[in-house]
């Protein structure tokens, strides 16, 4: 049963954006699933669940990975905004920034994930990226330029 409900409040709060508690035990008893709020409130620990913004403005649970996913989008966007220039020699990618931008660009590098980049290290405006190899680094840099588009 708790397997059950925990996996219909996943279900619920991808479709909808649930802000409150009473909303989500509202919505489970829609799908015919009788909770207390003591119940859903324990659910929403279990599940590790976060209240983010959504697109609307307002606030939402999400779960951590979709909270992570929307964190990611800022900082990407960071990064488009910031980026003056990229280039790269051997392994190591040079990327200029606007003044005091470099951190929050690395930042939405590392939040990227992207299991060729071994590494980033930011100044004010300068961020080196480290890769493999020269090879890594022109594919690299090629993905970077097509953000930047």
């Amino acid at each position: 049963m708790k397997n059950a409900r925990q996996t219909a409040i996943l279900s619920l709060i991808e479709r909808y954006d649930i802000d409150t508690q009473e909303e989500l035990a509202a919505k489970l008893k829609e799908m015919g699933i009788n909770v207390t709020q003591a119940t859903v409130s324990r659910d929403i620990k279990e599940l590790r669940l976060l209240k983010v913004l959504s697109a609307k403005g307002g606030y939402k649970y999400a779960t951590a990975d979709k909270a992570e996913h929307g964190l990611s989008d800022r900082f990407v966007r960071m990064f488009v905004d910031s980026v003056l220039s990229i280039t790269y020699a051997g392994n190591i990618i040079v990327i200029k920034t606007l003044s005091a931008s470099a951190n929050a660009a690395a930042e939405a590098i590392d939040s990227m994930r992207w299991p060729e980049i071994l590494g980033t290290m930011a100044g004010d405006n300068t961020i080196l990226v480290i890769v493999p190899n020269e090879t890594v680094a022109a594919q690299v840099v090629a993905r970077f330029q097509e953000m930047l588009k």
